[in-house]
């Protein structure tokens, strides 16, 4: 496979894994509604420095590994699209909210012209944790996140051959964390966005449920490469 090729499919499939919920989003979620952006930013980081720890093992030895045993690298295929699958499948469960859980304000009021004071402020009576426990928070959640050990070990044994520069597997791993980075600092400027907190109540569930069925798809090609 290409390197551009191999490149945007690793872009592709960390997008929809890294975007769908999961505790990484959880946390980010907590520490921006009961914190600030710069605690969320602080954890996101961490996140990042967190994919880290999965890139180093995922590229040390598993490409000699892979190529030495035709039998593993089915059984990680078929690993890799299990994993997909069951991604795709906490998406779907998504489902659309009950109007009467998102009514806020006063008694009687319009659903639909919300108001500042109808939306939910960040607790500011609570401490802060500082810059350091907020980055070791999310370094801790992502870097023993089995899930996360699962799709990256799996990610790299399918789509980055074993004869792929080490120099070249270092910079998709070098993306991988610059692109978790972004990702959730994104996040978490957007969900410090007090009115944007109302709207993905209503709505997130739609974008849960594309991402699950481009997912769903991702597996179905890699089961159908190895029958051919």
């Amino acid at each position: 496979m290409p390197v551009l090729e191999q490149f945007l499919l690793i872009a592709m499939v960390h997008f929809f894994a890294v975007a769908s919920p999961g505790p990484d989003f959880a946390l980010i979620l907590k520490q921006s509604i009961r914190y600030n952006r710069r605690i969320a930013i602080y954890t996101s980081f961490g996140i990042a420095a967190g994919i880290i720890v999965h890139v180093t093992y995922s590229l040390v030895g598993i490409g000699l590994l892979i190529a030495s045993d035709e039998r593993l690298f089915t059984a990680l295929k078929y690993i890799a699209a299990s994993y997909f699958c069951y991604i795709a499948w906490h998406c779907f469960k998504s489902k659309k909210p009950d109007n009467e859980s998102l009514t806020l304000g006063s008694e009687g009021s319009d659903n639909n012209s919300l108001t500042q004071n109808d939306i939910p402020k960040a607790d500011t009576t609570v401490d802060n944790p500082s810059a350091k426990k907020a980055f070791f928070s999310g370094f801790l959640i992502n870097a023993l996140n089995v899930k996360a050990t699962l799709f990256f070990v799996s990610l790299f044994s399918v789509v980055i051959a074993p004869e792929t520069l080490l120099s070249i597997k270092i910079a998709y791993g070098a993306y991988l964390v610059a692109a978790t980075a972004a990702w959730f600092c994104f996040l978490s400027y957007m969900l410090t966005q007090e009115r944007v907190r109302y709207v993905l109540q209503r709505k997130g569930y739609i974008l849960d449920r594309v991402m699950g069925l481009i997912l769903l798809l991702l597996a179905i090609q890699l089961v159908l490469s190895d029958l051919n």
